[in-house]
């Protein structure tokens, strides 16, 4: 498939870079180059291939979610830079 200087530069922008004329020229010759093996990729034959998400098989590997008692807020306020016994004492944002 043959990539124009103005897909390439469509490309840079989408990309936010900029490229001088010689990169443009390269980068033109390397997009060609990757779509030409995408084709080539496209051309086998995938019919008795069962799709798949994952090359791997994949498994839960989280722990069960298990209800735990509560911690006491003492414990809980005592990790607190500042805590006035009840809350947690935090800078004021609004003025």
């Amino acid at each position: 498939m043959k990539v124009d200087t103005a897909e390439v530069r469509r490309i840079a922008a989408l990309s936010r870079i900029r490229l001088t004329e010689a990169e443009e020229t390269a980068m033109r010759a390397h997009l060609e180059v990757v779509l030409r093996q995408f084709s080539v990729i496209g051309s086998v034959d995938t019919e008795a291939v069962a799709p798949t998400a994952h090359i791997l098989p994949a498994a839960n590997v989280l722990r069960e979610d298990e209800a735990q008692a509560p911690t006491a807020r003492e414990v809980l306020l005592a990790c607190a830079p500042k805590a006035d016994g009840e809350c947690f004492i935090v800078p004021a944002v609004i003025e």
